[in-house]
């Protein structure tokens, strides 16, 4: 079986700016993904698709393929994952005598692991799935979740579910915003991810950080630099 990764990593990023690119831990953000994704060793082809010259260079320095930039019309705030990697993978089946899976792993994923790489790509291949995808459980029940109204008060958004125990409640994923794997026609098909031909393999909920705001980038900055210094107390044991 023959894969490529694809990470689209435009230029612009209104809330964040030049997140893709910008230091995290003391390298460019756009670094981690790459380096893991060619740790892996899953992937004949490591393709960052940008529109952006910048983050282009950036990519091929840590070894990355950037085969193109990515149109103008694939780039904008509104365009979602799935035409940018099924426009992607037209382009790897031009240069590929076989391709069977595309994995579209974000750019900003420091906490991506090698092994849940392996474990997705261990699903696609036992199974007939489209996609596998890396997700995590709520922190709380969303059965107990609520809105504000505009009269200042609260309305739940499950109040049928407010008499049942906590441990009675069904448990609840959420996207962990790091990878997609899926079958070829899945992406050129552009099928939705999350539907009944989708599964997932589960992270731990320290490892899951969708960096879309300031605020996002300072909580995983924390996580990151905690986890360094416990590397560095377990070294010195």
């Amino acid at each position: 079986m023959t894969a490529v990764a694809v990470i689209p990593a435009r230029g612009g990023s209104r809330r964040v700016p030049r997140k893709n690119i910008r230091p995290f831990g003391g390298r460019p953000m756009l670094a981690y993904p790459i380096e893991t994704a060619r740790r892996s060793g899953l992937f004949e082809r490591i393709i960052v698709s940008t529109d952006d010259d910048e983050t282009a260079d950036l990519a091929r320095s840590f070894g990355a393929d950037v085969p193109f930039l990515r149109p103008a019309h694939l780039s904008d705030d509104h365009t979602g994952t799935i035409p940018v990697v099924a426009h992607a993978t037209r382009w790897a089946l031009d240069e590929l005598t076989q391709l069977d899976f595309v994995c579209c792993i974000y750019p900003a994923t420091p906490f991506l692991d090698a092994d849940d790489l392996q474990r997705a790509y261990g699903k696609m291949t036992e199974g007939a799935w489209d996609y596998c995808l890396a997700a995590c459980e709520y922190a709380s029940p969303i059965f107990r979740s609520f809105r504000p109204r505009e009269d200042g008060g609260v309305e739940m958004f499950f109040p049928d579910r407010f008499p049942v125990r906590s441990q009675d409640l069904p448990r609840a994923l959420h996207d962990a915003g790091q990878f997609y794997f899926g079958r070829v026609d899945a992406w050129l098909a552009e099928r939705p991810i999350f539907g009944p031909r989708s599964t997932c393999i589960e992270l731990p909920r320290w490892r899951a950080h969708d960096i879309d705001t300031e605020e996002d980038w300072r909580l995983a900055e924390l996580v990151w630099r905690a986890l360094q210094t416990e590397a560095a107390d377990d070294l010195s044991t």
